[in-house]
């Protein structure tokens, strides 16, 4: 994650150097680069998971990560924007990196800890933000944008080396031998109400948070008119949130492994819009920081606690399967985000982006507080069955 965060900050600057030089179009083809990963992404991902829960997790993770590091490499390669957004494209049917180390994480934790597993997987993914920016921005200050995707390759093949040598999986192999296709997974996801409720909720948040991603370099331009070292100014202050996401992420998946996730997830979420609502009315980059500092605590809850509902509530024989289509959902969100993100601000304006991110999260926090059930008294058997998969309380059958 440090490796793939190195570029985020300074991606409009590297669209910049392919030739594109109206700002409108930078917003706008920085959009597309940004969400061409997920919307392949969002197609592979449940194809991969199913394939981790016959052949093994841990081996669709290895296989993830040095897919990355390919994929850097000829981003890193690119001669104009087309190129680009090619790459990032092809960097989503590779990877899944993320989707792969959701199962292997969600199918080797006790689950009464999954909380707290996801929330500290989601801490890692989190120092990985905060360190990422930071540093990219340094370097892309000091050697300039196209090294730092080879940088990044060589980070990811070095964290595939060490998952391969240091990650055992456990064995959560159905005892009749019974296997999932895709659609299957996908009837399951969407046949169980609430399960559906989560989906698109996380297809909801991620768009909500990735309208501003991309174009955050552009905003933090908006302060100043000295450009000087802007990228590591853009990825310092773009790291605060992560930094605080770190901490908060682990905090709040103990508490929905003691309280539930319902009544925690509605007020991240109605942090995580308050927040971005603030950056309508901060007026220099110290302030802008501190409210970075309060995004990240809230967003540090989201994430974790949409992916521990479809953990608990899923069969761990075909758990990489769901957790995958979860995932895919979430780059779904990542897909459409900075595409309306992009239009947006090339349209509106930047700061036109935080009102919609804003307005989302918000109607969604209120949604999520109704129509939640309360998932402590609902937890999976440790495999499916047919008996099972006709339980009422595990899931909703649907002609």
């Amino acid at each position: 994650m440090l490796g793939m965060n190195l570029v985020i900050p300074f991606l409009p600057f590297y669209v910049r150097t392919l030739g594109v030089t109206d700002e409108a179009e930078v917003a706008m083809w920085s959009g597309v680069a940004f969400s061409g990963t997920f919307f392949s992404a969002f197609f592979a991902t449940p194809f991969w998971g199913t394939m981790g829960d016959r052949y093994g997790r841990k081996f669709m993770v290895v296989r993830a990560i040095f897919g990355l590091a390919a994929s850097q490499v000829l981003i890193g390669l690119s001669q104009n924007v087309y190129q680009l957004v090619l790459f990032r494209i092809l960097q989503g049917v590779i990877s899944g990196f993320i989707a792969s180390s959701l199962a292997l994480v969600s199918t080797n934790s006790p689950k009464e800890k999954i909380g707290y597993a996801l929330g500290f997987l989601q801490s890692s993914t989190a120092a990985g933000m905060v360190l990422g920016p930071l540093f990219g921005g340094i370097l892309a200050d000091a050697i300039g944008y196209r090294e730092i995707f080879f940088i990044t390759a060589a980070l990811c093949a070095t964290g595939g080396v060490v998952v391969l040598i240091g990650v055992q999986e456990h064995s959560t192999a159905s005892p009749d031998g019974m296997r999932y296709s895709v659609l299957q997974n996908y009837r399951f996801l969407f046949g169980h109400r609430q399960l559906r409720i989560v989906g698109v909720s996380l297809v909801i948040a991620q768009m909500a948070v990735l309208m501003i991603e991309p174009i955050f370099a552009l905003f933090i331009e908006s302060f100043r008119t000295d450009t000087t070292y802007i990228a590591t100014l853009a990825g310092g202050i773009f790291s605060i949130a992560g930094v605080f996401m770190v901490f908060s992420a682990p905090w709040w998946g103990r508490r929905n492994d003691r309280y539930g996730n319902r009544k925690n997830l509605s007020v991240a979420l109605a942090g995580t819009s308050l927040a971005y609502a603030g950056h309508l009315v901060v007026t220099s980059l110290e302030q802008l920081g501190l409210l970075r500092a309060f995004l990240g605590f809230a967003r540090g809850a989201v994430l974790p606690s949409l992916y521990s509902l479809v953990s608990v509530r899923t069969p761990a024989d075909r758990r990489g399967g769901v957790m995958s289509i979860a995932s895919s959902l979430t780059l779904l969100g990542n897909t459409i985000g900075p595409l309306i993100g992009g239009f947006v601000a090339g349209h509106f304006g930047i700061r036109a982006s935080f009102i919609a991110a804003s307005v989302t999260l918000l109607l969604l926090s209120v949604i999520l507080w109704h129509t939640l059930e309360d998932e402590r008294t609902i937890r999976p058997t440790p495999h499916s069955s047919s008996s099972v998969e006709l339980t009422a309380s595990n899931v909703e059958t649907r002609p």
